[in-house]
C-alpha cells in the first residue's frame, strides 16, 4: 500500500473515531433511574474552561470533558464562561449546559427580612445565609458617603447618617457572589417603591417628613405584633406628640442602650439618651428598626381616638386608655404592679 494512501486511511479512521467520541460526548446523560437529578455547580472566579469541563465531568453532567473542551473551541466561547452557581442536570445536552454557563443565569438564594428587624439583626441573617459581606453591610448602613450615592431625594433627609429604617423588610433573592452594595441598594430601592405618591402626599398633609414617618412606624412596629392594633398604637403616639407628652416607649429606650439583657431597669429609663422617650419629648432622632408596609401606613393613618395610654395584656395585645386613672387600673390588672408606662 502506498504511504500516502495509508496516511489517508489513518486520517479517515481518526476523523471517524473523533466524530464518534464528539457526538457521544454531545449526548445528554440520564441517571439509571431515568430521573433528571439537578446539581448545583459552582464555577469559581477565574476558572479556566478546562477546569470547568473537568468539574462538569466530575459531577457526571457530561460524558467527556474532552468533548466539552472541543465544543468550546469550535464555538469560540471557551473564555466567556461566567463565574457563579448554576443549576444543571444530566438530561441537558452539553450545548445546553454551555449556553447556561454563558447566560449568567445563576442560582438565586432567597432571604426573608422580618418586619421590625434592626440593621444589626439583618447583618446576622446575611451572615447565616452566607450572602454578601456582613461586616461591610453594617459599615455601608452607617456610611454617609455611600448613603449619598443612593440619591434618596425626598425619601431621606440631607446628610442622612444611617439607613436604619430604610432597609425594607421583604423576601429577596440574591446570587451567592452578590456584591454587598447591591444588597443594600435592593432593600432601599424596595422602600422607595412602597412609599407611593399617595403616602408621601399624606405625610405632607400631616406636616411630617418621610424620615419622621419611618421613625414613628419603626416604634409602632416594635410596640405591637398585632396587625389590628397598629392604627391604635399610632393614634396614641400622634395624640401624645400633639400634646407634647413624652412617648414613653420602652423599645426606643432599649435601642439607645449599649447592651440589653432582656430586662429594662429603672436606671435605664433615667439615662440621658436621645432615644430615651421617657426623658425626651417628641420622636427619637431616627428609626429604631426597619418597619413593614403595615406600620408605615399605620403611622400615616391613625384611627380617630382620645387614647393616650396602652399597656400589654401579656398575650400580644394591649388595653388602651384615655385617662391616667384608667391606665393605672389597666396596669394593676395586667401587670400587677403600679408602673405607669405605655407598655
Amino acid at each position: 500500500m502506498k504511504p500516502w494512501l495509508a496516511l489517508g486511511l489513518v486520517g479517515v479512521v481518526l476523523y471517524v473515531a473523533g466524530s464518534v467520541v464528539y457526538h457521544r460526548a454531545m449526548d445528554p446523560l440520564v441517571d439509571e433511574t431515568g430521573q433528571r437529578r439537578v446539581t448545583t455547580v459552582d464555577i469559581p472566579e477565574g476558572a479556566t474552561f478546562r477546569h470547568v469541563a473537568a468539574l462538569l465531568e466530575q459531577e457526571h453532567l457530561i460524558a467527556s470533558q474532552w468533548g466539552f473542551l472541543l465544543l468550546g473551541k469550535l464555538t469560540g466561547v471557551d473564555r466567556r464562561v461566567l463565574a457563579g452557581e448554576y443549576a444543571l442536570h444530566a438530561g441537558m445536552r452539553p450545548q445546553e449546559i454551555l449556553s447556561e454557563l454563558l447566560s449568567g443565569h445563576v442560582v438565586l438564594h432567597p432571604i426573608t427580612i422580618p418586619e421590625g428587624y434592626t440593621a444589626v439583626q439583618i447583618t446576622d441573617l446575611l451572615s447565616q445565609k452566607g450572602l454578601g459581606n456582613p461586616a461591610e453591610f453594617l459599615k455601608l448602613v452607617h456610611d454617609p458617603d455611600f448613603i449619598r450615592t443612593l440619591h434618596l431625594g425626598g425619601v431621606g433627609p440631607a446628610g442622612l447618617a444611617s439607613l436604619e429604617g430604610y432597609l425594607f423588610p421583604n423576601t429577596y433573592s440574591f446570587a451567592k457572589r452578590v456584591e454587598t452594595k447591591e444588597i443594600v441598594r435592593a432593600m432601599v430601592g424596595e422602600l422607595e417603591q412602597v412609599l407611593t405618591p399617595e403616602l408621601r402626599a399624606r405625610a405632607r398633609d400631616l406636616n411630617m417628613t418621610v424620615h419622621q414617618v419611618l421613625t414613628l412606624a419603626s416604634v409602632i412596629e416594635k410596640e405591637t405584633g398585632s396587625e389590628g392594633e397598629r392604627e391604635l398604637i399610632s393614634a396614641v403616639f400622634h395624640n401624645r406628640l400633639r400634646r407634647h407628652i413624652p412617648l414613653q416607649s420602652d423599645p426606643t429606650v432599649i435601642y439607645g442602650l449599649a447592651s440589653f439583657d432582656g430586662n429594662l431597669r429603672k436606671r435605664d429609663l433615667a439615662l440621658p439618651s436621645p432615644y430615651n422617650t421617657y426623658r425626651v419629648t417628641g420622636l427619637p432622632p431616627g428609626p429604631i428598626a426597619n418597619p413593614g408596609a403595615g406600620s408605615i401606613r399605620a403611622a400615616l393613618y391613625p384611627v380617630p381616638t382620645t387614647y393616650l395610654y396602652f399597656v400589654s395584656r401579656n398575650d400580644g395585645t394591649h388595653e388602651f386608655s384615655s385617662t391616667l386613672a384608667e391606665h393605672n387600673r389597666a396596669v394593676d390588672k395586667h401587670q400587677r404592679r403600679p408602673v405607669k408606662r405605655l407598655s
